[in-house]
Formats: C-alpha cells, structure tokens, sequence
C-alpha cells in the first residue's frame, strides 16, 4: 500500500519547487527579494508577474509605480515571457463560451462523449499538438483537459481514479503547460474555480509540482486551496492512494510556506480529515523546531489529540493508529513509522548517558547508599519525560499502540530511572509506577523484573527525602502504600480507578493483567504487616482540607481500617487518626467524614468472631477534652485556641455518631459479651455543643456534608438541642439586629465584669439601678462574650421574685438567658419562661434517654439461649414489654408535667381575694366578639390583661398546644384524668390544639365513672361554643342522648349529682346548635317529672313547678316577660330545706329559662 506514496515522492523529486523565500517574495510583492531570485526559480513565478506589469494596477501609487518598473526590467530578460505575454493576448471571453458550450455539450451527451468545441479532431498526440500549437490553441488544448478533469471528479461520487494525461506528464512541456494552466484560472476565475482546479491535479502525475506553481502564483488563495483540499479529503489518507496524493500535495504546500503549517494542521484536526497530513505536518515541524530540553510540538499534539475532551477527535486519531499497525509491511515512508521513530530518538535523547543493565544486588546498596550505577534523570529532562510516559499511555491504553521489543526496551529504561527530589520528580515517579500496572508487558524478562523491584525498592526508601526535599505532602510513598492495601485486599478495581486517576486518562485495564504485580507486592516487597506498620509512621498531612489533592496518608489508612488490617496485626492507629483530625483546616477535606465511619466501626465491630478482643481503642476522654480548651470564653479567648473549628466540629462529630453506633450495635455487641465504654454525660455537659453547632451554620459551604450530618445526630439522640423555638431564637439573635447592637457597644460595656455583676444584685434590695444599668449593657455582647457572666445571672435569679423588682429587669435576665441558651449547656433558673423552657428540653432529652437506655440494656431482659430453645414466640415478649413500659413512663411523666402546669393556672388564694376569677381568659376572649361596650367597661375593672396570672397562663398554653400538636395522645391521657373545671374556659380558648378532643369525648363519655362522663360534658360544652362544627353537633347530640338514658338509670343521689353541674351545659348546647333545642328541651321536662315522681310527700310543692315547666315548653313566648323579671327568678322561696330532687327541679327551671331568653334574645 506505501508504493503509491513512493511514487508520488518520486515523481516529483526531480522538479523544481517554489521555495518558502520566493512564496514569500510575491505575498508581500518584495522587489527586491524577487530580483534576488535565480532564474529557475523566477521561471516558476512568471504568469503572475508577467500579468501585474501588463495589467492596469489598482495601485495607482507611486511606489508601485516604481516597483513595476522594477518588475519589469527584470522580466526583460527572460526568453519565455514573450510566450506568456502572447497567452495573454488572447480573447478569453471567446474562450469561456466555447467552454461553456462544450461543457454543456458534454453533460448532454455524456461525460465519455470524444466530442470537443474547445478543440478540433487532433491529428496527433496532446504533446505534439500542443508543441506546434500557437497560443490560442494551447489554452484550448489545456482547458479542455482541465475541464474533462474535473468533470470526472465531480462524477467519481468520491472513489479517487489517476488520469494519464500527457500534457501533464511530458518533461519537456511542464513549464509550458503551468503557463498555461495558471494564465488560464488567473483570467476564468469562474469557470475554473482555483479549489475545484486544485482537486483535479490530485489525479494527474506531477499534480503536488502544478498545484504549488499554480498557488504561488496566486498567493493569497493559499488557505482557501488547503482548507478545500482537507474538507474534501479522506478521514484516513493512509489507507488509500488518493488520500495519500492528497496528504502529500497539502505537504509540498506546507513546505512552500511554513509559516501557514500549523494553521493547516489545525484545519486537520477541526475537520477530523487526514490524520497522516497532521502528523506529517508536526514532524516537519518538530525537525525545524527541534529542542533539547523542552517538551517537543510532537509530543504536545498527539497528546492533545488523545488526552483532550474532544471524544470525536480521540477516536478519529486512534482509528489511525490501529489501521496504521494493521498493515503488515509498515516501512519508512509511512507517517506513522516516522512519528513513532521520532518519539523513540526523543526517548532515548533524554535517557541517562550512564547506564548499567547490571542488576544491583541489596548488599552493594547498603554496603554504598551514596554511590549507585543508575545514574539519575537530569532535571532538565524531567518534565519532558514525564510528557513522554503519558504519551505513551495514551498511544498503548486509547490507541491501542502495541510497542515494538526496542520500545518497549526504551521504555522500561526511562520508567525506572531515578529522577531529581523535586516536585516535577515526584510526578514523574508516580507516573512511571502507574505506567508499570497499567502495562504490565513491558516486563517480559526475569532482568527487566529484577529491575523493576529494585527500582520499587528505592521509591520505598527515598520516599520520606523526596517529601521533605521536594515540599510535596502527596507523594509517591502514599500511592505505594495505597496500591499495596489494594493488592492485599484484592481491590484491583480500586488499583484501576486509582492508576487511571493518576496518568489524568481512562484505559481499560484487565485485572489479570495485575496478578503478577500483586504477587510482587504482597509477597516480596509489602507484606500486610509491613504495610501497617509503615502506614502508623507516615506524617499526618498539616493542615488537612480539600484544597490539598492527590494521594495523602489519609486514603492508606481508611483502606487499612475498611480491610481491618490493624486490628488484625494488633498495631494501634487511634493516636495517628487523633494527631490527624486534629491537623485539619477548612474546606474539609472529603475523606475525613468516612475515615471516622470506619474507625468506629473497627473500635465497636471485632475483625472476626474468634477474636472478638479484635478492635481499635476510642479516644480518650482527656484527649477530648483537650481539643475543647479555649472554647468557652470571649473572642479573645478563641483566639488563642490551639485546635482549628474543624479539628472541633469532627471531634464533635465522631462522638456523637460514636455513641450512635454504639445504640445501634447493642444486640451484636451483647451477643459477643462485649461492653465497649460509652463516653460520660459529664464529658457531653462540657462540650458547648450549641455554640459548635453556631459556628458549622455559618461555614456551610467550607464544611461540605458535615453541618447536615452533626444536625442529623442531634435530632436522633439529642432532641432536646434541636428544638424549632431555639433556632428561631438563634436567627433573632445572630441576625441584622445583632450587628446594630454590635455597633452600639461602648467601652463601659465591655469593662463591666463578673464581679461588678454579682455586686449589683447583692445590692438589689436597696436600689436597682446598678443591676439595670450592667444588665442593659451585657445586652450588646455576643453569645461567647456572655458567658462569663453565666454563673452570676443564674445563681442570682431567685432573688429577682421578690416583690418590687422591675418588671424591665425581669424582662432583659430573660433576654440575657436567652442570648446563653444558644451556646451553652441548659441550667434552671426559676422564671416561668425559662422554666418552661427548660421543662420542654427536658422532657425531649428523657425521651432520647430512656430510648438509649432500653437499647443499652436490651440483653437483661432477654431470655438465655439454653431456656429458649423449642419455645416459639417466647423470645419477643421481653422486648415488647420493655417498650410499652417505656412509654407507659413517658406518658406518666408527660401527663404529670401538663397536670402540675395546670394546676399553675389557678389563681393562689390571694389572687382569689382580689377577684380574680380562673376563667378569665375565656372572658376576654368572648368580650371582644359578643359583648357589648358597656359589659366591657365592667370587666376591666375585674381584671387587668397584664397581670402576672394572665401572662403564667398565657405561657403554659402555648407550651400545652406545642406538646398536644407533637403527641395528641398526651392531650387525651390528660383528659381522660381530668383537671378542675374551673380551668376548660382557659384551655378551650387557649389551646388551639384543644379541637381534637373532639376525638375522644365519645370514649370518655363511655366510660363508668360519673365523674369522666361529668368532666366529657362539661368539655364538650366549652368546645361546642369554640368549634362549631357539624362534627361538634353530632358529639353533642350523643351526648343529649347519652344523658337522656342516665336518667333511667340513676339513683336519686347519683342523679342529682350527675345532672346538677351537667344541666348548664345544656345551655351551651343550645347557643351553639339551635337544632338541639326540642331535644334538650324534652330532656329537661323528662328530669323534672322524674325528680317530680320521687316527691310524692311534697306534691303540692312540686306540681306547681311541673305544671311551670309544662306551660315554659308550650308557650315559651308568653313566658320571657316574666322570666325577665328578676322577682320571679327570686320568688320560688327559700330552696335550702328542700330535698335534692326539688334543688334540681329548681335548677331545671333556671335552665329551661335561661334557654328561652338565649333563644328568644336571639330571635
């Protein structure tokens, strides 16, 4: 297949080519450049000069002038101008129809057709006639071949032929016929368009010589020509004649004008055409180019072709590169056997002079540390090499190069010769390694094995000087260490990922290829236990983050602990994970979080069940505790913190999911009989996990996942931290308000001290000015700044209940209180609003508490195995039972905490003095929406809506609301244990949650006691007047019933006490439902003639009452006159000698009254 490129060379070599300094000359017409020029080479430009001097110049300057004359006294000269000048006189538009004609002739009667306008039946040869042809009819001649030419490309659909014309193959006429053929494109522009032109002389012989005369003579077509020629080029030229005519033409182009190369090439590769052209292109290149020391242009394009992101031009340019191979007889004049020898005299330029292939034995190395026979890589070369090895992998791994023995030789050279310790030495190194797992047939021989152990060797041991030398934290010692865990570990998908990741290209790697390799690593050079003990005196990386890249200790020792190698070998990484963490800075570095994961798994999960004393130690507490130092204080004090926040914030995160884990675990643990140590509460208190949680908020962005997974942690296993109303607290406090007071804060503020503090509340008694004044200034501090000032504010608190304390002091200790509960472990101070908070985080904590517990303790309750064999189901009673106790408690202690809070709402025997009345936000409530202004003026008197009862109440609801929202079934166990009736008013309007109730009336109503169903009743009647709803209607409606069918079955006494509190409900019942009317007036009838029949020794007594009642329920219009007046309300007598049934008839009576004056007030 490359004879056809020989010939092509050979055709032309014995032709004269325009040389880059004459191209030159006519694209800058320089004069005087052309008058330098030999007459050979002025030969080859003549049609253009000869038509600028005959031709009316557009340049009507005088220097052009000059220059002409110029031109033309040096075209005075030359014999065949006089030849060109008569080819220019001819009439060319005469010629252009002719030509027209003929090529319509043509495409009518086909493109063999022999007929011709242009020319007549020839009586002899193209040669001959054109030898004794004149000027006219050597353009005819010319053109009608050029034309037949073209013709037969246009129709060749792409396949490339080769035409034998003899006018352009006789080496008498050549020159004749370039006159010719350039005079004829320079004057018919459009019939011959000079692209079209160009394509038609790749298939004549000497078409490269013709189409470089015709472009010199037409400069500025250059680019046009060349770019035309590789859009309609061969994607591979290698592989067929016509696409290496082509890549050869554009050549002897390049060559006429240099300085245009490149930009050629990058037409190449833009078009993805002619990969042969590109890489000839380079080569000539790099020969005129050539350096020693830098990274040469071949080297830099066909890596650019491969390793860049263009997947079309990669796999364009490795097509050619296996067809390229697949030919059998590759010889020298293939491009690709250039550029591959090119690249292999490169190589071996830069090898070590000095080299032995003498395998050196370890006693010589030791014996002579200083003096070695590999002699090292110049650092001139280093980068270079470097270029070089990653070439190579491109060529072998995308390409599919398979390197020749003498490649491979030179290759194996360059990979195991030792480099300067500097940072490009470094690259180099962990390049070569890479090199030498991905392409594992570069060793075939025991030498070159040899070799390459020994070069593994003296990595291991010049490791720790290349790092200090070369100031790199990830070397080359690090991906040795890695890559020998993964061999032991049998991840050779790891090895992969990891080496592709390193040579920056994905190749496919067999993982079989690796067996020997592994061999060697895990059994010559690092055992398992070599590795872990290597891996605990590698240095910590200072000043760990993800700004740091490539492979650092860290990644060894997370594959170490996930392979369990140091608890297998009993080697202790706890201090080294330790020293790391603490090492650590912002943005984190990604590889900490999952090295903490795997570290508590390897302290809580043995290695194996035979070992189960297997595992890491934890850190200590006093360890702990040392990173903390410094945290509690003022900004300056942060200041001098040894420890960064992020050492903090992963101490803090390992802990908690430390004790995570370690719930999680309990089961597996227990069944190991194993006890790891659980951190103390004591240690927890004093870490200001708030204050930590404050700092991670706001470097989010720099702490990656972090933040999200401490507030995960904490919503698991310390809900008490997480509650909605802190954050909402914490947002007021760090927001834009903050930064005002901030700019408020004056010197007198920050000189206030504890001391000046606990003084002034001693002093209270006597004057509160001080107090206020220093309270009023530590307002301005921040968080941190206020924590000093704990102790005394909290410890002083009780003195603040006293009477004729101002309410403005009361107010600011709790904002102070507050600003602290945002940084600093919980304490109890005794005011009502931080009590109940407080109380809230309290009962979240012993949530988390007992739910820890019951895991911790799992195993107590547990049957042993022996007892439980052949018992089926026996096994989960235990456990069942042990959370229904859990909970049981929980509600206990829940329920007791809303009854104590409760029985906070009732007014204390002095308040009772003063009038003021349990209920009375109920009132207030209802004043603004059904009272009128007068009965408001009489109850403003009653009650003051800032009184210290109205605020104790108005507090406990909003915490009873948050706690019935979070669990309603706290609201129905309390319900179901009643309170004091005298508080509904208050919990009905104050508790908005209060409407679920709704849910649990008809159970409570259901059930024996008389004084559940009394307390349902009464409920219901508050919500009925608060919910109106169709569902309130229908439970109010069961309840009519549920009453109605209690009065058949009651005793006397019974009776009387059931329906005595229940009756006022009723009318509720009816201000709420009008349609319940008749119901319950019918009812009311029922229990007074019931009570009625019970009297029968006082019937003169009763009937007048029932027969009262009786009239009420038929006309009750004509009664509430009557009923109005305040005499007949009175006029029933004295009622305290009468019997319960006649109290309750007279309760009938104000009821079944108070209805119709609702009802008929409301008509």
């Amino acid at each position: 297949m490359n004879e056809g490129s020989t010939v092509i060379m050979a055709e032309c070599t014995s032709l004269q080519f325009v040389s880059p300094f004459a191209f030159e000359a006519m694209q800058k017409v320089d004069v005087v450049r052309l008058a330098s020029l030999s007459d050979p080479e002025l030969r080859l430009l003549l049609p253009c000069l000869v038509r600028m001097a005959l031709c009316a110049p557009a340049d009507q300057s005088q220097s052009w002038a000059q220059d002409k004359k110029l031109i033309l006294r040096l075209l005075s000269g030359v014999e065949a101008v006089n030849s060109i000048v008569a080819l220019l006189s001819v009439d060319f538009h005469a010629l252009e129809q002719d030509a027209s004609k003929e090529q319509q002739l043509r495409h009518k009667l086909g493109g063999g057709s022999g007929e011709s306008i242009l020319v007549s039946q020839l009586q002899h040869g193209l040669t001959l006639e054109f030898e004794h042809s004149d000027s006219p009819r050597r353009l005819r001649l010319v053109l009608s071949e050029l034309l037949a030419i073209m013709n037969k490309v246009s129709e060749s659909s792409g396949e490339f032929f080769f035409k034998s014309s003899e006018l352009f193959e006789s080496p008498v006429y050549l020159e004749e016929a370039a006159d010719v053929l350039c005079i004829l494109q320079a004057e018919l522009p459009s019939l011959l368009p000079i692209v079209d032109v160009a394509e038609a002389l790749l298939h004549v012989r000497n078409g490269a010589w013709f189409l470089c005369l015709l472009v010199a003579n037409v400069p500025d077509s250059f680019n046009e020509v060349c770019r035309g020629l590789i859009k309609n080029g061969e994607r591979q030229d290698e592989e067929s004649l016509g696409g290496r005519r082509r890549t050869d033409a554009l050549r002897f182009l390049c060559k006429m004008n240099p300085s245009q190369a490149l930009k050629v090439r990058g037409m190449v590769v833009e078009e993805c055409h002619l990969p042969g052209l590109g890489v000839a292109l380079t080569l000539d290149h790099t020969k005129n180019e050539a350096s020693e020391d830098g990274v040469s242009d071949l080297v830099c394009f066909v890596s650019g072709l491969l390793l860049g992101t263009n997947a079309k031009v990669r796999t364009w340019f490795g097509t050619f590169i296996r067809n390229g191979q697949q030919r059998k007889r590759e010889t020298s004049s293939s491009v690709l056997w250039q550029m591959r020898r090119q690249l292999l005299l490169e190589l071996m330029g830069i090898l070590p002079t000095v080299r032995s292939t003498r395998i050196v034995e370890e006693a010589d190395v030791e014996m002579e540390p200083n003096v070695s026979v590999y002699s090292g890589l110049k650092e001139e070369h280093v980068v270079k090499a470097s270029a070089l090895l990653r070439l190579y992998c491109a060529l072998m791994g995308i390409a599919g190069l398979k390197p020749t023995e003498e490649e491979a030789e030179q290759l194996l050279q360059l990979m195991t010769s030792r480099p300067p310790a500097t940072p490009a030495g470094v690259r180099f190194v962990s390049l070569s390694f890479c090199m030498l797992l991905a392409f594992s047939t570069l060793v075939s021989t025991p030498e070159q094995e040899q070799l390459m152990v020994v070069w593994l060797s003296w990595m291991i041991k010049e490791e720790a000087y290349f790092e200090s030398t070369s100031g790199v934290s990830a070397s080359f010692g690090e991906m040795l260490l890695l890559v020998a865990m993964y061999f032991h570990s049998n991840q050779l998908s790891a090895i992969i990922d990891l080496v592709c990741s390193t040579l920056g290209m994905k190749i496919v790697i067999k993982p079989s290829s690796l067996s020997r390799m592994k061999t060697i690593f895990t059994q010559e050079i690092f055992t398992e236990q070599v590795v872990t003990a290597h891996a605990v005196r590698v240095p910590v990386t200072s000043n760990l983050s993800a700004n740091i890249t490539g492979f650092l200790p860290i990644h060894c020792i997370y594959q170490l602990l996930r392979s369990r190698s140091f608890t297998k070998h009993k080697v202790s990484i706890k201090d080294w994970i330790y020293r790391q963490l603490c090492e650590t800075s912002t943005p984190l570095h990604p590889q900490l979080l999952p090295l903490i994961d795997v570290y508590i798994n390897s302290i809580l999960t043995p290695a194996s069940k035979s070992n189960p004393e297997a595992t890491n130690q934890p850190v200590t507490e006093q360890e702990i505790l040392s990173i903390f130092q410094g945290v509690i204080g003022g900004d300056n004090i942060r200041l001098n913190q040894r420890f960064s926040i992020t050492a903090q914030l992963l101490v803090l995160y390992y802990i908690l999911s430390y004790e995570e884990a370690l719930l999680a675990n309990t089961k597996t643990l227990a069944a190991m009989q194993r006890k790891p140590k659980s951190y103390s509460s004591s240690l927890m208190d004093q870490i200001p996990i708030k204050f930590l949680i404050r700092q991670a908020q706001g470097l989010q962005q720099e702490l990656g996942g972090l933040h999200s997974a401490l507030l995960r942690l904490l919503a698991t296993n310390y809900p008490h931290l997480c509650i909605v109303d802190d954050w909402i607290c914490e947002e007021e406090i760090t927001g834009t308000d903050a930064l005002l007071r901030r700019m408020l804060l004056t010197n007198n503020a920050k000189n206030h001290s504890p001391k000046q503090l606990q003084e002034a509340f001693s002093a209270v008694p006597v004057s509160h000015t001080q107090v206020m004044q220093i309270l009023e200034h530590l307002t301005l501090l921040s968080a941190s700044e206020l924590i000093p000032y704990a102790e005394v504010l909290t410890s002083n608190m009780n003195q603040l209940l006293n009477s004729g304390v101002p309410r403005r002091i009361l107010q600011t200790v709790n904002k102070l209180w507050m600003v602290l509960n945002t940084v600093m472990p919980r304490r109890c101070p005794p005011l009502m609003d931080i009590t109940l908070h407080m109380l809230n985080g309290y009962l979240l904590a012993s949530k988390a508490y007992l739910s820890a517990h019951l895991k911790e303790t799992a195993e107590q309750d547990r049957p042993s195995q022996n007892n439980t064999i052949g018992l089926v189901g026996q096994t989960d009673g235990p456990e069942v039972t042990r959370e229904e106790l859990k909970n049981a408690l929980l509600a206990a202690q829940d329920s007791a905490a809303v009854q104590i809070l409760l029985e906070i709402c009732l007014p204390t025997e002095e308040e009772k003095a003063k009038g003021v009345n349990p209920d009375s936000l109920l009132r207030n409530v209802q004043s603004v929406i059904t009272t009128s202004a007068s009965n408001k003026g009489m109850e403003e008197g009653e009650d003051n809506l800032l009184c210290n009862l109205r605020e104790v109440q108005c507090l406990i609801c909003c915490l009873l609301h948050q706690m019935y929202i979070a669990d309603p079934n706290i609201a129905k166990l309390v319900h179901f244990q009643g309170y004091p009736c005298e508080l509904l008013p208050l919990t009905v309007a104050g508790i908005p949650s209060m409407h679920i109730c709704l849910d649990f009336i008809p159970e409570l109503i259901a059930q024996p006691e008389l004084e559940k169903q009394i307390f349902a009743i009464q409920l219901l009647s508050h919500l009925c007047i608060q919910y109106a709803l169709p569902k309130s209607l229908s439970v109010a409606r069961l309840a009519v019933n549920v009453m109605g069918t209690l009065l058949t079955v009651l005793t006397q006494a019974k009776r009387y006490a059931f329906f005595m509190p229940t009756l006022p409900s009723l009318v509720s019942f009816c201000r709420a439902f009008p349609p319940l009317y008749e119901d319950i007036m019918s009812l009311l009838i029922q229990i007074g003639q019931v009570c009625a029949s019970d009297v029968a020794t006082q019937t003169r007594d009763i009937d007048p009452i029932i027969t009262r009642l009786q009239q009420i329920k038929e006309k009750p219009s004509g009664w509430s006159g009557i009923c109005k007046d305040p005499s007949y309300k009175n006029g029933s007598g004295d009622t305290g000698s009468m019997d319960p049934d006649v109290q309750l008839c007279h309760c009938i009576e104000s009821t079944i009254i108070e209805i119709i004056n609702m009802s008929v007030s409301g008509i």
